[in-house]
């Protein structure tokens, strides 16, 4: 056998093999929770009780595996084969599950409910994912202790067989983010783990089937009662401090980064790396120290030190995460070197000694008579609680700079009592006090030259803030990177609710808007006499600044309260029993972490479910945050459940153009009679004034494609799915290297999206289906001239520029307002210095019989 051979290096064989186990088993191991955290995600939603559920689940999972199955395997004369069963059960349940979660999904959500209690929210979202992953994680978190233990005349190999794990860890994240899962999918991604368990099973049967290993005389008593107590508890509290530090600085780095999948896979590999690099650079240097408390208190030490200089590293992020691109240039490799480059300085110094340290307690344990099973479960329960500890109390409740000095004190007090005075120490205690007070500047908010931060609230998942520029102008940030409105957005914000109101051909009396934003959209629906509006928003800090926009003075009107829940929009709507006639969805960005999920066939086949008979469903895409083929596999999805849907274009804005995919299952075709009369019932309503469809014109003249054409423009695109989430892996790359403009995809958007009469409407023929073709026709020749035109102060040189064309196109189509507001503003800017210039354009414009032409003389223009 193997096992009994020599090299002429003295190295054993079946330790070059156990190496190669421990990098394959680490790569299925991160590849497997990548899967799992993808699908629980799209199960659970992803506010924080999902996402804390998960991670606890995981390391929960791993902890008692290694507790209970280390027991085992600390009398067992077979480990090699403990470590293929293990093996063999993580492929097993891992497939079982990836095959059953599409079923558990919907369950899920219905066991948690729409609006549950704290109680019932908590307790099924970690209950749930802990005993479905549990056979799983705990098969896991045995495979390590098994190894060592078939290899226990190798105890000083401990290091090297965790650095090794740790790197397959890496190895397996980034294949699993970077490749499989974007060009595979989900499942496929969960049957290469499979077969990668599959391997490291076979192997290790062939090795140790016949490879009984002779139990270890246990340590004195009295070794164990002075050593053991103490270990352990640093175990568990450096297990706490290690993830609590990774929570801090992934909650700092969002602010900076761009918040993809990529951006969390970057900063937990270099996380990885670190440990990985200091659990080798021990196994070389480190572990044959003659006094191990020693060593240990030096560990401890060196980790306080380099947490308080990498976590005041995290002030100068923004600036790390810029720096690449000024020689690399623009584009997806500068980017993403930065994001790198930001989680390095910030997790590289600390990880080294975590990764040595933790090697160091685990072989101090080992000789107290503690198995390694036990090590690994003390330490990877504290990993568990970390998350909650830190993310949901510790930062919300003293601020990023506090938490860090507190994790500083931390690893400070776990060295012996004797060594607290120390000069040294005093030192770093003094230092991480400082930047407290003086020092530490964690948190990031982009305010222009002249502008002030209205509102910022440092929330459990993201910091939210509203910040006013010089010229009173404010905008919703989330995480200082994403603008989710501004106070200056109103004729969009209004036009995004009033479009899918204005097609329910019956006045609708119940509203479900998913995502809140400014709350301008869903305030804008609570106008209408008789509508109930109700509002699904993540995060609670953007519901708090909803408020303070209600009362802004650049509203349109007073905005009327709606109905708010804290709750995954997802989540929400799977669990919902409840019917609406509208749903809306909110400008979800694409490319930022969980929002591909409120994209995919199955989320809309949900919304579906909740639609009332005639009911509207309305997807808004905001075209300048996504390329065009993140777009194709957006309403590839969306034709699969909705064969008859169309598109709308929210309004002629050529640099932040907003797409809306609206769907009526009922009534797929058009009705203009019917518009017709819905308008009549609002008629002088404030709310159409104020996103301007005061006609059947400008309501249904914002179609910009029907079903065949919207087909022919997804044929090819994979649809955006559960199992394959393109969107999630696809959408950053526009981010980070944006392909074109955003006027530049709007014009190659509209040369394949034509608009037909005969596919829209319901009469397609006659006297209105020509005016409604022809006003199409405008607005695209409207949207190519326009970015043609680059506009000048001087409204007499700008009429000179823009009339002839304009007056074309309002004879080519007298309803189209659009080529008419911009005459009739340039009149009443002349009418003072220009009487006769002015007097020319009315009648110019009474003369195409455009609808507007009255408005020069009788009322001012809308900006």
């Amino acid at each position: 056998m193997l096992s009994s051979a020599r090299r002429a290096d003295g190295v054993r064989p079946e330790l070059s093999a156990a190496h190669l186990l421990m990098v394959l088993s680490g790569a299925a191991a991160l590849a497997w929770q990548m899967v799992w955290t993808a699908e629980f995600g799209a199960a659970m939603g992803h506010e924080i009780v999902a996402v804390l559920a998960v991670l606890a689940a995981f390391f929960g999972g791993l902890a008692l595996g290694a507790q209970m199955l280390g027991r085992t395997l600390a009398r067992s004369r077979w480990p090699g084969r403990w470590y293929a069963g293990c093996e063999v059960l993580l492929l097993a349940w891992g497939l079982v599950l990836t095959m059953a979660m599409p079923s558990l999904i919907q369950a899920t959500a219905l066991l948690i409910g729409p609006e549950p209690s704290v109680l019932r929210h908590w307790t099924v979202a970690f209950l749930f994912p802990f005993l479905l992953l549990l056979p799983a994680s705990a098969a896991m978190g045995a495979t390590l202790p098994a190894l060592e233990r078939q290899l226990s005349a190798a105890r000083s190999r401990l290091g090297g067989l965790y650095a090794a794990n740790t790197f397959g860890a890496v190895l397996g994240l980034l294949l699993a983010v970077f490749v499989a899962i974007p060009h595979g999918g989900l499942l496929r991604t969960a049957l290469l783990c499979a077969a990668a368990n599959a391997v490291c099973a076979a192997l290790a049967w062939w090795l140790w089937r016949d490879a009984p290993v002779v139990p270890e005389t246990p340590a004195p008593a009295q070794a164990r009662a002075a050593a053991g107590p103490r270990v352990s508890t640093l175990l568990a509290a450096t297990g706490v401090l290690g993830i609590g530090y990774e929570v801090l600085a992934v909650r700092v780095l969002s602010q900076v980064t761009e918040s993809t999948v990529y951006s969390y896979a970057l900063l937990l590999a270099m996380y990885l790396l670190g440990t990985a690099a200091g659990a080798a650079i021990y196994q070389r240097l480190a572990h044959r120290a003659d006094d191990a408390r020693r060593l240990r208190d030096q560990l401890l030490f060196a980790l306080a030190a380099a947490v308080l200089l990498s976590g005041l590293a995290l002030g100068w992020a923004d600036v790390l995460c810029a720096w690449p691109a000024r020689w690399m240039g623009p584009g997806a490799a500068g980017a993403l070197a930065g994001e790198a480059l930001a989680a390095a300085a910030a997790m590289w110094a600390p990880t080294l000694v975590m990764g040595a340290l933790f090697t160091h307690l685990c072989i101090e344990a080992q000789s107290a008579g503690r198995p390694l099973g036990r090590a690994l479960a003390l330490n990877t329960a504290g990993a568990a609680a970390a998350p909650a500890l830190v993310g949901v109390w510790l930062i919300p409740a003293v601020g990023a700079p506090a938490g860090l000095a507190l994790m500083v004190a931390g690893y400070l007090l776990l060295q012996s009592p004797a060594r607290w005075r120390r000069p040294h120490n005093l030192l770093i205690a003094a230092a991480a006090g400082a930047s407290v007070l003086w020092g530490a500047n964690l948190r990031f908010v982009d305010v222009p030259d002249g502008g002030r931060v209205l509102s910022y609230r440092d929330g459990v998942m993201a910091a939210v803030s509203v910040v006013a520029d010089a010229d009173g102008v404010a905008r919703l940030r989330i995480n200082n990177r994403a603008q989710e409105g501004s106070s200056a957005s109103g004729l969009v914000e209004w036009r995004l609710a009033q479009l899918p109101l204005l097609l329910h051909t019956a006045p609708p009396r119940q509203a479900l808007f998913l995502g809140l934003g400014t709350g301008f959209t869903a305030a804008a629906a609570a106008q209408e006499a008789g509508l109930q509006v109700h509002a699904v928003e993540l995060l609670p800090e953007v519901i708090a600044a909803a408020d303070l926009f209600a009362k802004y003075p650049a509203a349109p009107m007073p905005l009327q309260p709606v109905h708010t829940v804290p709750a995954d929009a997802r989540r929400f709507v799977q669990a919902s029993g409840a019917r609406y006639d509208v749903i809306v969805a909110d400008l979800f960005h694409p490319a930022r972490s969980g929002a591909g999920a409120l994209y995919t066939q199955e989320q809309f086949a949900a919304v579906r479910a909740r639609l009332a008979p005639g009911g509207v469903f309305c997807q808004w895409l905001a075209l300048h945050q996504m390329d065009l083929g993140t777009l194709r596999s957006i309403v590839a999805a969306f034709l699969a459940v909705y064969p008859d849907g169309i598109a709308v274009l929210a309004s002629n804005s050529l640099d932040t153009p907003v797409l809306g995919l609206i769907a009526r299952p009922d009534e797929p075709a058009i009705d203009l009679a019917a518009v017709r009369t819905r308008l009549a019932r609002l008629a002088g309503s404030p709310q159409l004034a104020a996103a301007r469809l005061e006609d059947e014109f400008a309501v249904v003249g914002s179609v910009l494609a029907g079903p065949a054409t919207l087909a022919r423009f997804a044929q090819g695109a994979t649809a955006n799915t559960d199992d394959r989430p393109v969107v999630v892996h696809q959408a950053p790359w526009a981010t980070y290297a944006p392909p074109s403009t955003p006027r530049e995809r709007l014009l190659q958007l509209l040369d394949e999206l034509q608009p037909r009469a005969a596919e829209l409407l319901r009469t397609s023929r006659g006297t209105e289906a020509d005016r409604m073709q022809a006003y199409w026709s405008a607005r695209r020749r409207y949207l190519d001239f326009g970015a043609t035109v680059r506009p000048v102060a001087d409204p007499g040189q700008m009429l000179q520029r823009v009339q002839a064309p304009l007056l074309d196109l309002l004879r080519h189509s007298p309803e189209f307002r659009p080529a008419c507001e911009p005459l009739v503003a340039m009149a009443r800017a002349l009418r003072d210095s220009d009487p006769a210039r002015a007097q020319a354009i009315a009648t110019a414009l009474d003369g195409t019989g455009a609808t507007c032409a009255h408005a020069p003389r009788t009322a001012a223009p809308a900006p």
